[in-house]
């Protein structure tokens, strides 16, 4: 599991991070044992399938496959065995979607982690940002999170660690339509 954000006190709660504060948010995922190593953090949890590593890149968003990448031939993990949590414009703010492939949306994360292993097909825990009505993508995905999406921020993490957890646990086309993909009300 991959989790994508940018480093620094500035970028903590923008929307590029939501990756992030939905890892800070994990209380299954222990704040002990963590490594530094692949140009990030990382650490090792069991599940009923067997050791998950948990991956925290530390480069910039843009730069997040140099981690990956070492990452995954380190500990020999296949592309099809990596989900990568972010943020996505392409969704309205409050949605989610669990994918595998396709198109990488102008991300640069996943564009860098597709260089970095080769290949699209990796899972995808996409979460819905939205897109700006007007002005610049980055300053919009580098900018924080309106007041009233902040008050939904709190179920939203809630939902993204029930997915989570439930992945860890059972194989992703298993897993129930509710939690491949939804839409909170906001």
């Amino acid at each position: 599991m991959v989790f994508l954000g940018n480093p620094g006190i500035k970028y903590k709660l923008t929307r590029h991070n939501y990756g992030w504060r939905l890892l800070d948010a994990i209380d299954w995922i222990p704040d002990t044992g963590w490594q530094k190593k692949f140009k990030g953090q990382y650490t090792q949890i069991q599940s009923k399938g067997g050791k998950i590593v948990i991956l925290k890149p530390e480069t910039f968003m843009n730069k997040s496959g140099e981690s990956v990448g070492a990452a995954a031939a380190f500990f020999k993990i296949k592309p099809e065995e990596v989900l990568v949590v972010h943020d996505d414009i392409e969704m309205p703010f409050g949605g989610w979607a669990l994918k595998k492939g396709g198109g990488l949306g102008g991300h640069n994360g996943l564009k860098s982690m597709s260089s970095a292993m080769g290949t699209k097909d990796y899972f995808r825990l996409r979460l819905g940002v939205g897109r700006p009505k007007r002005g610049d993508v980055a300053s919009f995905v580098l900018g924080r999170f309106s007041p009233h999406e902040e008050n939904w921020i709190k179920d939203l993490l809630q939902k993204g660690d029930s997915i989570l957890y439930s992945l860890i646990n059972n194989n992703p086309e298993n897993l129930s339509d509710d939690l491949k993909s939804g839409q909170f009300n906001t």
